[in-house]
């Protein structure tokens, strides 16, 4: 079953069904209710996860109680990577947007099997690479855009990342709270909420509950301008 998961992780997907079974020797299954934190900022670092169920959030958290939503993640997707090269602490939380399960390697078995398989380094490095420019759009976001724009903007990359196609529209196939895209954004909950009714008014998308239906993305993607 964990070699069936893990050979449609992107990560490992190159290696051969040997190195597949070596590796899901290692991995520990582990279980996550919604809201339950996996680990939090400052934790030890204790693996690497692969997530084969579920959905989880990294969000950054401050000293006021506030957090910023960096992502969300479903299966097949990993987190907890850079603590595995440099041992230092969680640089985020991460928590069970909803019942998740996960595979965790533990950091020195999977520094060794890294060892072992150059080309699964590769792959992690072109991955963090991919993460570290979306960190430097994040900040270009934060520095030019305003907050319609970055809000904006926002809804169109979940769409791209979490949307499933309806009869109404693209669908953000994820629940999220105004406090959530106020995380993502960098902005307060009545700053979104203003700016989601100009948008809703404008019938840019439909508001239901936590969910949420692009209707024109083409017209939202003119509210994103430099």
């Amino acid at each position: 079953m964990q070699d069936r998961l893990l050979s449609q992780v992107p990560l490992f997907a190159e290696l051969p069904p040997d190195r597949i079974r070596e590796l899901a020797q290692m991995c520990r299954r582990r279980t996550y209710q919604r809201g339950e934190t996996i680990f939090h900022k400052g934790d030890p670092a204790s693996g690497l996860y692969v997530i084969t169920d579920g959905q989880v959030k990294i969000v950054l958290p401050s000293e006021t109680g506030e957090e910023a939503l960096l992502a969300v993640l479903e299966p097949g997707d990993f987190f907890g990577e850079l603590a595995l090269f440099d041992g230092q602490p969680r640089s985020a939380t991460v928590v069970a947007v909803k019942r998740a399960e996960a595979l965790l390697l533990p950091r020195d078995d999977f520094l060794g099997f890294v060892a072992r398989n150059p080309e699964v380094a590769i792959a992690l490095f072109a991955v963090l690479s991919r993460r570290l420019r979306a960190t430097d759009e994040l900040i270009e976001d934060a520095v030019f855009l305003d907050v319609p724009g970055r809000l904006a903007k926002r809804l169109l990359d979940l769409a791209a990342r979490h949307g499933r196609q309806t009869d109404q529209g693209i669908e953000i196939d994820i629940k999220l709270t105004q406090q959530d895209l106020a995380a993502m954004v960098g902005a307060t909950r009545e700053s979104v909420n203003k700016h989601l009714g100009w948008m809703r008014d404008r019938r840019l998308l439909l508001l239901d509950r936590q969910r949420i239906i692009l209707l024109r993305p083409d017209e939202l993607r003119k509210r994103i301008y430099y």
